[in-house]
C-alpha cells in the first residue's frame, strides 16, 4: 500500500511540475507579446521614415524647381524699371529733326537704343507683336474699340505702347486698339 505520505509527495511533485509547465507557457506567451510589440514598433519606425523621407524628397524638389525659376526670371525686376525709360527713348526717337545738331543728337539716341535692346535681349526679354495680330487678352491690354472696313472683327489696329515677354512671361502687355 501506498502510504499517505508518498500520495502527498507525488501531487506536490505534480502540482510544481503543472506550475513549472505554466511558468514555461507564460514565460513563451511574454515573450511573442514582446517580439510582436518590437516587430510593431519597427515597422512604424520604419513607416515612419519612408514617410520623412518622402516629404524630404519633395521638399527638395520644390526647392530645386524655385531656385530655376528664380534664376530664370532674375532680370525681371530690372527689366520692369527699364521699360518706362525705353519708352520715353522710343518717344524721343519719333521726333523730326530740322538741323545736323539734332540730327547728330538723334543718331546717337539711336545707337544707345538698340544697345539697350540688344541688353534685354540677351536677358530673354522680346516685344509682343501686336498690330495686325488676333486680340489676345494674356498678350494684350485693349484700351480701345473702333470700326474698320476691311479689317477682321477682334484684330490688333494699332499699338499705343509695345508689351514685353522675358523668356515665356509676359512682364507688360502691349496697349492696343482693336477692330470691332
Amino acid at each position: 500500500m501506498v502510504s499517505e505520505k508518498e500520495v502527498q509527495q507525488e501531487t506536490t511533485e505534480e502540482l510544481k511540475q503543472d506550475a513549472a509547465v505554466e511558468s514555461e507557457e507564460t514565460a513563451e506567451t511574454e515573450e511573442i507579446a514582446a517580439e510582436e510589440n518590437w516587430q510593431q514598433k519597427a515597422e512604424e519606425a520604419e513607416d515612419k521614415y519612408l514617410r520623412l523621407r518622402a516629404e524630404f524628397d519633395n521638399y527638395r524638389r520644390r526647392i530645386q524647381k524655385e531656385n530655376e525659376t528664380l534664376q530664370k526670371y532674375r532680370a525681371q525686376n530690372v527689366v520692369t524699371g527699364i521699360l518706362p525709360a525705353l519708352d520715353n527713348f522710343e518717344r524721343a526717337l519719333n521726333i523730326e529733326t530740322t538741323n545736323d545738331e539734332s540730327a547728330s543728337l538723334l543718331k546717337g539716341m539711336q545707337m544707345v537704343h538698340s544697345s539697350l535692346l540688344e541688353a534685354l535681349k540677351a536677358e530673354g526679354v522680346e516685344v509682343i507683336e501686336s498690330v495686325g495680330q488676333q486680340f489676345d487678352p494674356n498678350l494684350h491690354q485693349a484700351v480701345m474699340q473702333v470700326s474698320e472696313e476691311g479689317t477682321e472683327s477682334n484684330t490688333v489696329i494699332e499699338e499705343l505702347q509695345k508689351g514685353y515677354k522675358l523668356k515665356d512671361r509676359v512682364i507688360r502687355p502691349s496697349m492696343v486698339k482693336v477692330n470691332e
